[in-house]
């Protein structure tokens, strides 16, 4: 497990709040990489768009789309805020694939942030929008009368465990990946007893490209079910009652 261990970028010191690490490489490199792929994009606009426009144009649409069909027009204002959310993540899920690379959503303390971020905001918006009515979001109207008072507190309960598993699903899956190709790559060497030399197993082999092509997907997938769940927490905020 060291392809997951905190290490500081200079120096051998312990790691402080104020340190920089290669988590914090890692992180800027995914900030710099969503920069340069929306100014890259736009920078040259034409009719018929080239493949960085192609590219921004495919990914503002798919988003756009997905705020817009999960939380109505009233949900495009906060739009912006969720291209961001999902562009790091994919970046920072994608560039962890490279070799010698460090993943930053591996790391729960990462997803926990973000996770909370949204969790935070979403509230703050439900009260904001609706008042004292967005607690009518844990009061399941449509239940009976005298099963009410159970379901609300199961309603707050997993309200309050959504950062959890928002948070721990994506820094699991990319942790989980990350595992078992490295299980994968230690087998693949052969050290014969002959003295031959090495021998690489040619079934480690390709049980590592098929993991790794399985990682290209869910460094994706698990991109979109960040940004999906967050779209669906917005909804919540903004339409409570059920």
């Amino acid at each position: 497990m060291d392809q997951f261990i905190v290490k500081p970028l200079f120096g051998d010191g312990p790691v402080h709040w104020y340190t920089i690490t290669n988590v914090t490489l890692w992180m800027a490199l995914g900030v710099v990489a969503v920069i340069l792929l929306m100014v890259t994009g736009a920078a040259r606009r034409s009719i018929v768009p080239g493949r960085a426009q192609s590219i921004a144009e495919l990914t503002y649409g798919f988003i756009h789309k997905m705020v817009e069909d999960i939380c109505g027009k009233e949900g495009l204002k906060y739009f912006p805020y969720i291209l961001t959310v999902f562009l790091f993540i994919l970046f920072a899920n994608f560039l962890g694939l490279l070799p010698m690379a460090f993943t930053p959503t591996s790391h729960i303390a990462v997803t926990g942030l973000l996770a909370l971020v949204v969790f935070v905001s979403v509230t703050v918006i439900g009260f904001v929008k609706n008042g004292t009515h967005f607690l009518e979001l844990f009061w399941v109207k449509s239940a009976p009368l005298a099963l009410r008072p159970i379901l609300a507190v199961i309603e707050v309960i997993s309200y309050f465990v959504r950062p959890v598993s928002h948070s721990i699903r994506l820094a699991g899956n990319m942790m989980a990946g990350h595992a078992v190709i490295k299980v994968f790559a230690a087998f693949a060497p052969l050290i014969l007893m002959s003295g031959i030399g090495v021998l690489v197993t040619p079934l480690s082999i390709v049980a590592i490209v098929a993991m790794y092509g399985l990682e290209v997907l869910v460094a994706f997938i698990q991109a979109y079910v960040f940004t999906i769940l967050t779209c669906v927490y917005l909804k919540d905020a903004l339409h409570p009652a059920h």
